[in-house]
């Protein structure tokens, strides 16, 4: 098999992207065939995702690492041109080699130093980074490795081409092992939790229909014929080579959240959830289509990189310009030092309605760059839907009503996963105001989250809060400058996320009920979900050792963005150590609510002796994926995995150096390399551990050790505490909004439907009908009818003169006949004498 990465990557990768929807379309037709209630169809779906992880794992680890070497960078080293390897492209300015190392920007991973101990100290010392590299204008990274090109071409319309394509780079590769491996694990998981779907009839006890629980046909096969649709779509955002093909499956993606979430319809919450999950997503991509028409307009290009040869190698013009570039390529070219810097054709389209703006913008510098800002904001509302933020947040905790294995999924490596990921993937196209805008979402949703979840009761909404808030960290770092912080935290979170909504569905499972309230004391009954949740719970509020390489994934990838917090306070100061003081709090809020969850759900005595004397560990169907994620969430983000290595590689071209504001002057996002000097992850690494520390310690002494009454800190706080059971009261506030304003001018338009359209109809309906019957008694019944009423008349009448002569006599039918021969000869020889004559 030819393994060279340019021929082999897109085979493998669109073999693993295309086993989930050969898994839908098969059951699709035939699932319900396929065993017993189509039991079959649960392993055929699981088939499929395992063997996409495989080809993911073959293409990761048999294609891109033999051909792309993991950075390795040594300590006063300067390395200004990318690394060239077998099989990636040579060209010093179109070519995408291996990302160049950033001049004094020490990396964080090195092929000399396997393991962790030791390359935390090297870290260490590689991390006296020249605290002035931006202000000294080091030069941007040049594109990473990256291999482009199209499938199929659905058509050309002008200068616009609409292709099924493909974008790979060590982000794609990494992001396709995490969603299949995460998705292996679901599907297996999936098994055995969805298993009483396979009885006929199915018994839903929270659907009451004529006084009786609702009585259904069992639904196992759709429910991983949805699954398997899901993973295909999320897989198809990963591998999009286009902004076009990424909206596509960004809908897809919605449209199977819409049907798992919604997949215990009958139920009115279920159904409620889903609708809100849709329409809210719907919002979003409003504005995502704004940032794709005023890339398409300006730029002329829905690609991300540039047109490449069958050996990966970018197509060349006559000039030595690049053929078809792509996005990145018009907007960080080599001339410009792969600087953000809006090209002649945006400055062009902004301008067009107004030439005496551009004047005035050139003078100014700021020209194009107001467009580049309305497109980058765009790009994100899109993101701001799927990935739940501020102010579109609302629809995630509502999703808990699918089934516990969609949660999983949906909260981890899919659905709110595509939103960081298209905010990493189109990072070069983000001037620092719009990621400005970005940081101020996210570090709003973490702490708006955070205060919420700290109330909740249902163990899975803890979760889906938890699952918002850690989402607003990763927009947070990105936001800030840390690419590699707020992606590393991505697969970091999705590990974790999942095995915590795993076991919480292992413990549903258990005792039917999602309240902790009526748990307490489940650890004895189930010590595998209770201590791998241990771990996932660990691993989220990122405990770990200050300043070494001990901990869990989440203390490595926590971390990371809070020194990037810190690092951009520390450059721009004022209102931006906000940005740090609401991380630090939000890591703390983190610790408390997340242990709040285990101390009540597995700690002190039984709240409910009935549930708990009937519950028991799951199945191992169910507790195998909990404790294989329990492993990648201790591990995963370990430095001997090489994790932050590979995002490296994949650093978007002209991000390292980071930037500076040109719409606001005086803002600057600082170069991530700058976040690991020795003084900034000190003081990041000890306020990240007393922040973990305080939280767990405040859960320690309410939940476990009971030195303060829930109840009365309750009624202490009731004015906060109501606040936030109420979540802000933000679904009462869009309810007053724009529910209410939307159902009165439904009930406007229905009054003046019946009021006015329906009377004008039916106006019109009753002069036809007048018209008709005046129509039927002067024309039809007098005209029409009476003329053929006569010619019947007649037609009776003559019949009843030829009746006459009907008499049944012989002699005088040949009477009649002699006469009429007589007749015709007298009248023959008449005729012919006057002829003749």
């Amino acid at each position: 098999m030819d393994l060279t990465p340019a021929t082999a990557l897109p085979k493998l990768l669109a073999a693993a992207w295309l086993l989930p929807l050969a898994s839908f379309v098969v059951i699709l037709f035939v699932g319900k065939r396929l065993g017993p209630h189509g039991k079959w169809a649960g392993y055929l779906a699981v088939g499929a995702i395992v063997s996409a992880f495989l080809l993911s794992c073959v293409a990761m680890f048999a294609v891109w690492l033999p051909n792309h070497e993991l950075p390795v960078a040594h300590h006063g080293e300067h390395h200004d041109e990318g690394d060239q390897h077998d099989g990636a492209p040579a060209d010093d300015d179109h070519q995408h080699g291996t990302a160049a190392l950033l001049q004094d920007a020490p990396l964080t991973a090195c092929a000399d130093h396997d393991s962790p101990f030791q390359l935390a100290a090297f870290q260490e010392n590689e991390a006296h980074a020249d605290g002035h590299a931006v202000e000294e204008g080091h030069a941007a990274n040049p594109p990473p490795t990256y291999y482009f090109g199209d499938w199929y071409s659905l058509g050309q319309f002008g200068a616009l081409k609409l292709t099924i394509g493909y974008y790979i780079d060590a982000l794609t590769v990494t992001m396709f092992c995490m969603v299949t491996l995460i998705a292996s694990c679901v599907h297996i998981y999936a098994l055995g939790y969805m298993h009483d779907e396979l009885h006929d009839p199915y018994h839903d006890h929270e659907v009451i229909v004529h006084g009786h629980h609702l009585h259904r046909p069992g639904r196992f096969h759709r429910f991983f014929q949805y699954l398997s649709l899901f993973c295909f779509s999320m897989l198809g955002i990963v591998i999009a080579g286009n902004v076009a093909m990424v909206f596509v499956f960004w809908e897809l993606v919605g449209i199977c959240s819409y049907f798992l979430i919604g997949f215990y319809f009958e139920r009115h919450s279920a159904s409620t959830a889903a609708n809100k999950a849709f329409i809210v997503n719907r919002v979003g991509d409003f504005g995502m289509l704004i940032g794709m028409m005023a890339l398409w307009a300006s730029l002329g290009t829905f690609a991300f990189g540039d047109k490449q040869d069958a050996k990966g190698q970018t197509v060349l013009t006559e000039s030595g310009a690049i053929a078809e570039p792509g996005i990145f390529s018009q907007l960080r070219t080599a001339e410009n030092g792969y600087r953000l810097v809006p090209p002649a054709s945006m400055i062009a389209e902004e301008t067009r309605n107004d030439p005496a703006i551009e004047a005035e913008d050139a003078a100014a510098g700021k020209a194009g760059h107001w467009l580049l800002l309305v497109a980058g904001v765009g790009i994100f509302c899109g993101c701001v839907g799927k990935s739940a933020q501020f102010p579109l947040h609302v629809w995630l905790p509502d999703a808990m009503e699918g089934p516990t294995p969609v949660s999983a999924l949906v909260h981890s490596a899919t659905m709110v996963a595509a939103g960081v990921y298209l905010v990493g993937r189109f990072y070069p196209a983000f001037c620092p105001e719009a990621l400005l805008v970005i940081a101020i979402i996210g570090c709003i949703t973490l702490s708006l989250a955070a205060t919420i979840a700290i109330t909740a009761t249902d163990i899975k909404r803890v979760l889906a809060y938890s699952t918002v808030s850690q989402l607003g960290y990763m927009m947070l770092a990105l936001g800030l400058g840390g690419w590699i912080a707020g992606l590393f935290h991505l697969i970091t979170h999705a590990f974790f996320k999942s095995l915590l909504f795993m076991c919480s569905g292992s413990v549903i499972h258990a005792v039917h009920t999602n309240d902790m309230t009526e748990m307490g004391g489940l650890r004895k009954k189930m010590p595998i979900t209770a201590y791998t949740m241990l771990i996932g719970c660990l691993a989220i509020i990122g405990a770990g050792v200050p300043l070494t390489p001990i901990g869990f994934s989440g203390y490595f990838s926590k971390d990371s963005i809070i020194e990037q917090a810190w690092s951009h306070a520390q450059t721009n100061g004022g209102v931006y150590w906000a940005f740090l003081a609401m991380a630090v709090i939000g890591a703390s809020m983190t610790a408390f609510y997340m242990f709040r969850l285990w101390f009540m759900t597995f700690t002190g005595a039984p709240r409910d002796h009935h549930k708990y004397d009937h519950a028991h560990e799951s199945p191992r169907v169910m507790t195998g994926p909990l404790v294989l994620l329990a492993i990648f969430a201790i591990a995963v983000a370990w430095p001997a995995f090489r994790l932050t290595g590979l995002l490296e590689q994949a650093q978007p071209v002209g991000t390292a150096a980071g930037g500076s504001g040109v719409l606001i002057e005086d803002l600057v996002v600082p170069a991530e390399h700058l976040s690991h000097a020795p003084n900034i992850k000190l003081r990041a690494g000890l306020a990240a551990f007393s922040s973990a520390f305080i939280g767990v310690f405040g859960a320690a002494v309410v939940y476990l050790w009971g030195y303060l009454n829930p109840r009365e800190i309750k009624q202490t706080f009731k004015p906060i505490y109501t606040l936030l059971w109420n979540k802000w009261y933000f679904d009462q506030l869009y309810n007053f909004l724009f529910i209410q304003p939307a159902l009165f001018i439904g009930r406007q338009i229905a009054a003046f439907d019946r009021g006015v359209i329906d009377w004008f109809l039916h106006a019109c309906a009753w002069t036809v009908r007048l018209f008709s019957m005046v129509f039927d008694v002067v024309f039809d019944r007098t005209l029409v009818d009476g003329t053929v009423n006569t010619a019947a008349n007649w037609t009776w009448d003559f019949g009843l003169l030829l009746r006459r002569f009907q008499t049944g006599s012989l002699r005088q039918y040949v009477l009649f006949i002699v006469m009429g021969t007589w007749f015709m000869c007298l009248a023959y020889f008449a005729a012919a004498f006057v002829l003749m004559s």
